[in-house]
């Protein structure tokens, strides 16, 4: 799979010979398909090229000859052997939401797969890409996820305790394999642990956006409960932390409620 970002629709009206098809998610804007070749536009505005190596190469130059968007590089993933279990988290620096945890295992063949479909670093992704990759992924290789709600991670009294297990349950649930964690504070467990492994390892890469996929579904999930949208993060949450307070809703059940913000909140409200 080829990327390119920064396509309009408009854009493609400039390519000849293309049909459009039935976009397959509501996350497309638009689907062209000719002989080999599928071009997916999302709303982001970034275009997959998706094919035939040759047939995808060809397109991608006539593309570039045209002017339309910048053909994103991709990861330099490293080489590996065998069988690997990458694993990463999500939602662990949110004020709201629990914890995510995802574990992917690939081979030499599973690995082109992913790296084909496009996958990268979660964070250079936005979520509606995220949630449509997560979606190839899950059909393409051995997954697992982890997902704990608030009520649960705040019954928990050592926070790191649990972020090992969930990354080692995800592991054994794979195994065999090599287990590589994306290195966290006091991480104990995986055979290598490495700071932004996500941009190393394409088993990390799907991973993250396994992770980032369950924690967009469990924000959503808890946003019909609380029946107001819960926003990501934790830079702008207090008038979220109000509205849960208007409702006279339970914060446990929603936020983590050993964040200083939340603690915070609570002794001046």
């Amino acid at each position: 799979m080829v990327v390119f970002e920064k396509v309009s629709r408009q854009d493609l009206q400039k390519m000849k010979g293309f049909s459009e098809e039935p976009i397959k998610t509501v996350y497309e804007e638009l689907r062209l398909k000719k002989g080999e070749v599928t071009l997916v536009l999302y709303s982001s505005g970034k275009l997959l090229l998706q094919g035939k190596k040759e047939a995808i190469e060809v397109v991608a130059k006539e593309l570039e000859k045209k002017g339309i968007g910048i053909q994103v590089k991709p990861e330099a993933f490293r080489k590996e052997s065998g069988w690997i279990i990458g694993t990463d988290e999500s939602l662990k620096g949110d004020t709201f939401g629990g914890l995510v945890v995802a574990g992917v295992k690939a081979n030499g063949e599973l690995r082109q797969q992913l790296t084909e479909l496009g996958v990268a670093d979660s964070k250079t992704l936005d979520d509606r890409e995220v949630l449509a990759i997560a979606e190839k992924i899950k059909k393409i290789v051995p997954c697992e996820i982890q997902s704990v709600l608030p009520e649960v991670y705040n019954r928990v009294k050592d926070v790191t305790k649990l972020l090992n297990t969930l990354h080692q349950e995800c592991a054994q649930f794979l195994f065999p394999g090599k287990h590589v964690v994306d290195k966290f504070p006091g991480c104990m467990v995986g055979e290598v642990q490495l700071e932004k492994a996500e941009s190393k390892y394409v088993e990390v890469a799907a991973a993250s956006i396994l992770a980032r996929a369950a924690a967009l579904q469990q924000l959503d999930y808890l946003s019909a409960q609380a029946g107001f949208r819960l926003p990501k993060g934790s830079t702008h949450v207090k008038l979220a932390l109000f509205e849960l307070k208007e409702r006279g809703l339970d914060f446990r059940k929603f936020t983590k409620v050993d964040f200083a913000n939340v603690k915070s909140f609570l002794q001046e409200n």
